[in-house]
């Protein structure tokens, strides 16, 4: 049996399936191919990816949850409310999430039959090329398409010697699904998934250390963002080791031993009831069959793809956590309607200088453009304009004005070179940021723009009027 498209993506995640929406908006004859480890009670592949089946959307359902409990037992009684002490239920907690997740992955279905995409069911592998276009196996099909897009995100990277049973050692699945607070919780790697997991489960009650490799907090964020992260974390009751060494991890029925060299070198053991591995994520490239048509991956796994994601075999893409790049949902997203709109003949662009990046805690972190320590680096001389939110009547209003706005400009065009946002809705706010730098908007553009009042919003307008030192507020 054998079918035959104008486009085949392989993958249903947040690249795969907006490409195959935008290529059959495009007027394309379309298929997508999924089959992921993600139960469904019908026995069939789950679209949405790891994004939407366990990781942005269902962590974030649970940060919610935890941000309102913590907020209930914490923060009600300043306000004059008096609820007593708040209890959870981690099974409705947990059985909340996951409607929320069959929601929107059903959602995908119902999308891709309004926009006339065929779904099949099986895992997509070269077969070869013919003169009608790209052979593919799916499942026990034949497929053949003109154009091939390969959107096979990435999946969690383990510890050698530590296997991963998302019971007691748990990965980002794992860390998900916990059927109780765990009294103790060890989380290994400090970078977005270990931070949010975490904060999941200290708000809830858990004892929380986060043991990190690194040395510097954050690297990848601001400087002055992860130093004020670093405060607010540590104030919260997060335990953050950095610059250890993981040694021995020894599991047991009931929990897990860490040993490890501290930032000194002195040995250390930590007992935690529950275990998280987040030290990254790899390239989905296995069971391809890239070998068999010569498609070229590189050292670190991933498809090798020049600006427009076009890898090395003409007619074949790939997008997302696959290639190069940050692994963010919406960059994969973009560089899906890229792809489709380039085979369609269209100018399709993606500009990797205006990704926004967010880290989902409390407070939320979110930042677009160049770090200060980037700038530096390359010897660009700027300008600084930073805003706390204790400045800001709303954040006051709120109970959260903890963090702040800052904004850096070139000092001799005033073009904002980046936004970095710690605070209440920085997820939110940084969208004004990207929106101005994609147009290679100056301070004097935002500092000129009426923000309505009381807002978040206005923290940005200041902090861009205090790049030309004319802040109003502060």
């Amino acid at each position: 049996m054998s079918s035959e498209f104008d486009v085949l993506v392989i993958g249903g995640g947040p690249g795969g399936y907006v490409a195959a929406i935008r290529a059959a908006q495009l007027g394309f004859k379309v298929a997508c191919c999924e089959s992921n480890p993600y139960a469904d009670p019908k026995g069939e592949p789950r679209l949405g990816g790891t994004c939407l089946n366990v990781g942005c959307i269902p962590s974030k359902a649970l940060l919610h949850t935890s941000h309102l409990f913590e907020e209930a037992g914490h923060a009600f009684e300043a306000q004059g409310i008096n609820v007593g002490t708040p209890k959870i239920d981690v099974a409705k907690m947990i059985a909340r999430k996951a409607g929320i997740v069959d929601q929107l992955t059903g959602g995908i279905k119902g999308l891709f039959k309004k926009n006339k995409v065929t779904m099949l069911n099986g895992h997509g592998a070269f077969a070869g090329k013919g003169d009608a276009g790209w052979h593919v196996n799916v499942g026990e099909s034949l497929v053949v398409a003109k154009q091939v897009i390969i959107a096979t995100g990435s999946s969690p990277r383990h510890l050698p010697g530590v296997p991963v049973d998302n019971k007691i050692v748990c990965d980002n699945v794992g860390a998900l699904e916990l059927e109780a607070v765990p009294k103790r919780l060890a989380v290994i790697g400090a970078g977005v998934i270990g931070l949010e997991m975490g904060s999941v489960w200290r708000r809830l009650g858990a004892e929380v250390t986060v043991l990190e490799a690194m040395p510097d907090f954050l690297a990848a964020a601001d400087q002055d963002v992860a130093k004020e992260a670093l405060k607010v974390f540590t104030k919260q009751g997060l335990q953050l080791k950095l610059g250890v060494e993981i040694g021995e991890v020894k599991i047991g029925k009931k929990g897990v031993s860490i040993a490890y060299k501290d930032k000194d070198g002195a040995e250390q053991v930590l007992e935690a009831d529950r275990l998280v591995v987040s030290v990254g994520r790899v390239p989905n490239t296995e069971g391809l069959n890239a070998d068999a048509v010569e498609l070229k991956i590189t050292e670190r796994g991933q498809i090798e793809v020049d600006d427009h994601c076009r890898t090395n075999l003409p007619g074949v893409w790939a997008v997302g956590d696959v290639v190069r790049g940050p692994m963010l949902a919406h960059k994969a997203m973009e560089e899906g309607v890229m792809v489709a709109e380039m085979i369609a003949g269209q100018s399709g662009h993606c500009n990797f200088d205006t990704v926004p990046w967010v880290i989902y805690t409390s407070p939320e972190i979110a930042w677009v453009g160049k770090t200060e320590q980037q700038l530096k680096a390359a010897g660009v001389t700027y300008k600084v304009g930073k805003i706390p939110f204790l400045a800001n009547g709303r954040a006051l209003g709120m109970g959260d004005p903890t963090g702040f706005v800052k904004m850096l400009a070139d000092a001799n065009t005033d073009r904002i070179l980046g936004v970095h946002i710690i605070g209440a809705n920085a997820s939110e706010l940084i969208s004004e940021a990207v929106v101005a730098m994609e147009f290679a908007g100056c301070s004097e553009d935002l500092a000129r723009i009426c923000h309505a009042h009381p807002t978040l919003s206005e923290a940005v307008h200041e902090a861009a009027l205090a790049c030309d030192k004319r802040a109003l507020h502060f």
